[in-house]
C-alpha cells in the first residue's frame, strides 16, 4: 500500500491529485506541524529536509512533490508521461517551468498575504513578485492557443503538475482575464474526475 505524507491542502495536493487521476490505492498519513511531527526522529528518517509530501512504496521512499508525480506516472500509467521522447521531455520542461520559476514569486506574495501579519506585511515584496507574472502567464497563454493541452490533445502530467502552481493565483488575486487560453485550459483541466475527486479530499 502506497503511503502519502501530507495533506491535500499543502504541497503535497499534487500528488494526492496524480494518485487520483491514476486511480491508484493509497493511504494518507497526516503530520501534525503544530505538534512539529515533521521534525521527529522517524519522519526525519522518511523525509530528512522535515517538509512533506513524502511517498513510502514499500520500501522505497522518494520525497519532493513533482519527484513523487513522476514516479507514480512511470509506475503506474507511462502514457500519462507522453506517447513519445518528445512529449515526454515536454512535460519535464513544463513541470520545472512551474515549480522553478511560476511557482517561486507566487509563493513570496502568498506568504505576504497568508502569514505574515498585516502589519508587518512589505508591500516592495508582493509588487516586486506580482510584476514577475504576467510574461510567464504569457508564455504559458501562448502555448496554449493551439493545443487544448500542454503537450497535446490528452491531458497529461504536464497539465495537471502545472495547474497545480497556476491554481495558486486564486490564492495571491492575480487577475487571468486576460489570458482567455489558460482560462480556458483551466476549465478543461477543472473539468477532469481526478481534479474533481481531488477538490473533494480538499473540501473534506
Amino acid at each position: 500500500m502506497i503511503e502519502i505524507y501530507g495533506s491535500p491542502k499543502s504541497s503535497s495536493g499534487r500528488c494526492f491529485w496524480c494518485l487520483e487521476e491514476l486511480g491508484v490505492e493509497y493511504q494518507a498519513k497526516s503530520i501534525d506541524f503544530r505538534a512539529k511531527e515533521h521534525k521527529s526522529e522517524d519522519y526525519l528518517k522518511i523525509n530528512p529536509n522535515g517538509k512533506v509530501p513524502a511517498l513510502k512504496d514499500g520500501d522505497f521512499v522518494i520525497w519532493e512533490s513533482m519527484a513523487i508525480n513522476f514516479y507514480l506516472a512511470e509506475k503506474f500509467r507511462p502514457i500519462f508521461l507522453g506517447k513519445n521522447i518528445e512529449e515526454r521531455s515536454l512535460a519535464r520542461q513544463w513541470s520545472f517551468w512551474a515549480i522553478a520559476d511560476l511557482q517561486s514569486p507566487m509563493i513570496d506574495v502568498f506568504i505576504q498575504l497568508v502569514f505574515v501579519p498585516e502589519d508587518r506585511r512589505s508591500q516592495a515584496v508582493i509588487d516586486k513578485a506580482m510584476a514577475k507574472l504576467p510574461d510567464m502567464f504569457k508564455t504559458l497563454n501562448n502555448t496554449l492557443s493551439s493545443d487544448a493541452f500542454l503537450i497535446g490533445a490528452e491531458f497529461s502530467i504536464a497539465d495537471l503538475n502545472v495547474a497545480s502552481v497556476v491554481n495558486l493565483h486564486k490564492e495571491i488575486g492575480f487577475d487571468i482575464s486576460e489570458f482567455k487560453n489558460v482560462q480556458n485550459w483551466l476549465g478543461r483541466v477543472s473539468d477532469t474526475p481526478s481534479f474533481q475527486k481531488y477538490q473533494k479530499l480538499c473540501e473534506a
